[in-house]
């Protein structure tokens, strides 16, 4: 069973999604209220992203073994992001004991997905979507503001040419690819709660 009511999308979210999850609009959104993202009980896509070590990770093939959270973040450049990082790893250990991959994804080449490691020494995996092609897959990118075009090109590693930002997001998602859980805020400020975070993967889990 689906927690749709741990769902959260703002006062001011708009949804605009086809019953094909798998159809993806051909315009990029401009603004971030106006993503159509996967919604629960949907299948995510295929994915196989880069690590820090430029080593391809399939997550379909992780969550044939055990369910994971996936973390979508801007980058290790935004001090939101990096809070979101650092309290994660406050509740880390538990949700592997509980049994859960821990994936983070951002639009970080991944070079600089290794100073990120480096720098908050976390235990969890971090991935490179430095395109955007799995954040476009899910629903959540949108046309970035005009301040952030150059910094972002840099950061992806020159790869991120549409210049576009990711919806923090995070997603539960259960052995068979489906999506048990999922927290989007397009207020890139407000991020769901290490506590929260955490009490709804135990409930998802139980359920599971």
């Amino acid at each position: 069973m689906a927690l749709a009511s741990f769902s959260y999308y703002g006062s001011t979210f708009t949804m605009h999604k086809t019953q094909d999850a798998t159809v993806q609009a051909i315009a990029i959104p401009e603004m971030p209220q106006d993503i159509s993202p996967l919604l629960i009980g949907e299948t995510i896509p295929q994915i196989t992203l880069p690590d820090a070590d430029k080593k391809s990770i399939n997550i379909n093939m992780s969550l044939t073994k055990k369910p994971a959270i996936l973390i979508f973040y801007r980058g290790g450049w935004c001090p939101y992001c990096s809070a979101q990082l650092s309290g994660m790893m406050d509740i880390e250990e538990d949700l592997k004991k509980t049994g859960y991959d821990i994936i983070a994804i951002s639009t970080d080449s991944p070079e600089n997905l290794k100073q990120t490691e480096m720098k908050e020494k976390m235990g969890y995996t971090l991935l490179s979507d430095s395109n955007l092609a799995i954040s476009k897959q899910f629903g959540i990118a949108f046309k970035a503001p005009k301040e952030y075009e150059d910094m972002l090109v840099k950061a992806s590693g020159n790869k991120n040419i549409d210049k576009l930002l990711p919806v923090p997001s995070v997603f539960i998602v259960d052995k068979n690819g489906k999506i048990r859980f999922e927290y989007i805020n397009p207020n890139f400020k407000e991020r769901i709660s290490p506590s929260l975070l955490k009490a709804a993967a135990n409930a998802v889990y139980k359920e599971m």
